[in-house]
């Protein structure tokens, strides 16, 4: 990237062996991956805590916090918090690999409560419009500054345009968190489509979550100026094969950079890539200039999270 790297990863699990949702996880081992992930030039991260217990959940969110006020270096490259669950679809394949016996309705109490304890670092929450009554927690986050992404989810479309209308701005790596087999018209991906000028959707540049073919139609539809390339990684990311802690489950990554869970054979469990690397396939495999890797994984991130930015080349 010719010394302009400053990559801004808006959903990162962990990374270089480090699991951010362990309930062991140390300052140093937090330490030493942000270090791995500011020398491979990322600037700023939102450290994702998935879905789980409510306390365990508290406790993660607690825990990143604490662990990050000690330090400036996590302070520095950890911009916040990306609370991926658990306001998610229970219903196989769109649940992914989140624990389905954790996932719940939405619930403003218990969002509150997360919230109360972030302290401020939340900036974005995936939930399901479907499972909000009345969109309570959409609106309660919106009002509070706090970005909120559909993901993991099947609202109609309906549904889905009166969550834009109360605040949803944005949809968790568009492709994924659904079933393998879609109703071949009116699925949740072509809903998001025809939407996708009102939102920013957020994709997976591993080659693997997305065929570099099937990504290249999602940016023709949708613009490099409305996506945004994540991350989504695991432990295992920059680690080769293995297995890998993700949130207490053990996830197997294959020599090719696959993951999955053992009882979950054909759904992902997050990625082995780190923004770094999505930036070179998007050049490399895919052929995007310089300008367009900058806005999908430098300019939008930072435009979402309200940042004053101009657009490179």
């Amino acid at each position: 990237m010719n010394g302009q790297n400053d990559f801004v990863d808006l959903q990162i699990n962990g990374c270089f062996g480090v699991d951010f949702n362990a309930d062991d996880l140390s300052d140093r081992d937090l330490l030493r991956a942000c270090e791995k992930l500011r020398n491979e030039g990322t600037t700023g991260a939102l450290a994702t805590v998935i879905t789980a217990d409510m306390s365990t959940m508290v406790r993660r969110v607690r825990r990143l916090r604490e662990l990050r006020a000690g330090h400036e270096l996590l302070q520095d490259v950890i911009w916040g918090l990306h609370i991926e669950g658990p306001f998610i679809s229970p219903r196989p394949g769109f649940v992914g690999a989140h624990p389905a016996e954790f996932v719940r309705p939405a619930d403003p109490d218990i969002m509150q409560r997360i919230l109360d304890v972030g302290e401020g670092l939340i900036r974005i929450v995936t939930l399901a419009p479907e499972q909000d009554l009345d969109l309570r927690v959409t609106k309660m986050l919106t009002a509070q500054g706090v970005t909120v992404s559909a993901g993991h989810c099947d609202p109609s479309l309906e549904q889905l345009k009166a969550a834009i209308d109360a605040g949803i701005s944005m949809f968790t790596h568009l492709g994924n968190g659904c079933p393998r087999q879609l109703e071949r018209h009116d699925n949740i991906i072509q809903r998001v489509l025809s939407l996708s000028n009102r939102l920013w959707c957020c994709l997976i540049a591993d080659g693997m979550h997305l065929p570099y073919f099937v990504l290249g139609n999602f940016l023709k539809s949708i613009g490099c100026e409305r996506a945004i390339v994540v991350s989504d990684a695991i432990a295992g990311a920059g680690m080769g094969s293995g297995t890998f802690s993700l949130g207490g489950a053990q996830v197997e990554v294959s020599a090719q950079g696959g993951t999955q869970l053992p009882n979950e054979p054909g759904y992902f469990a997050g990625s082995t890539t780190t923004l770094a690397n999505a930036a070179r396939n998007l050049i490399e495999q895919m052929g995007l200039s310089q300008r367009d890797v900058h806005l999908l994984t430098s300019h939008n991130p930072r435009q979402l999270l309200g940042m004053k930015v101009r657009i490179r080349g």
